[in-house]
Formats: structure tokens, C-alpha cells, sequence
């Protein structure tokens, strides 16, 4: 699957949606953001059931302050609507794996409880 491009008329409307949202934050003059992309692509070629999107920070700059992104790339993770991962660096295909996993294997109902403690 290809990745989308979210702006910030569309963020919400896919990130509020039922299951997982990988957003790439991400400029053109970032050199480890050039780098990390090719392994992004490459996982939202193996994984058809997750959404794979990217926000240019340059572009869209009120998403980058909304969510306090101060080093890029960031990759955040949401699932069902609730971000649960976000952090900066290019990751390893392997590390990216990984975090696809894990968020997967996630318990909702336990992470929304411990949202609303």
C-alpha cells in the first residue's frame, strides 16, 4: 500500500479511525528523514491492514507544533484513535518491525484504562 499524505484537514479523520496509523513527520532537507523513508515504503509494502502516512513538517507546520515535534523524523503510532508510541530517529527496518509488533499486540482496553487512571 502507498503511504498518504495527511495535512491538517485530514490528520483527525484518518488518525481517529479504527486501527493503526504510522505517521512519518518528516522534511526534505532532513537528511535522516531521506534515509528512513525507503524503509518506511518498504513496510507499508508489507503491511496492507496498517495505514502508512506522512506529514510534511515544512508544509504543514501546525501539525509539527500540535504535537510538539522537535526532532524529525519523528514516527508516531495510533491505534483506534490513541497514540501509543512516538519517537524521534530513523529507525532500522528491523526496530521498525518491532514497533509495528508490539503495537499490534497491544490490549486497548487495558491502554484505555490506564489513559483514564
Amino acid at each position: 500500500m502507498a503511504t498518504v499524505t495527511l495535512t491538517a484537514d485530514s490528520f483527525d479523520d484518518v488518525a481517529q479511525g479504527e486501527g493503526i496509523v504510522l505517521v512519518d513527520f518528516w522534511a526534505a532537507w532532513c537528511g535522516p528523514c531521506r534515509r528512513f523513508a525507503p524503509v518506511f515504503e518498504k513496510s507499508a509494502g508489507k503491511h496492507e491492514d496498517i495505514t502508512f502516512a506522512k506529514v510534511d513538517t515544512e508544509a504543514e507546520p501546525e501539525l509539527a507544533e500540535r504535537f510538539k515535534i522537535a526532532s524529525i523524523p519523528t514516527l508516531m503510532a495510533i491505534r483506534d484513535g490513541v497514540i501509543v508510541f512516538a519517537e524521534p530517529g530513523a529507525l532500522p527496518e528491523q526496530v521498525l518491525e518491532n514497533v509495528i509488533e508490539q503495537v499490534r499486540g497491544l490490549d486497548m482496553d487495558d491502554v484505555r484504562s490506564r489513559i483514564g487512571a
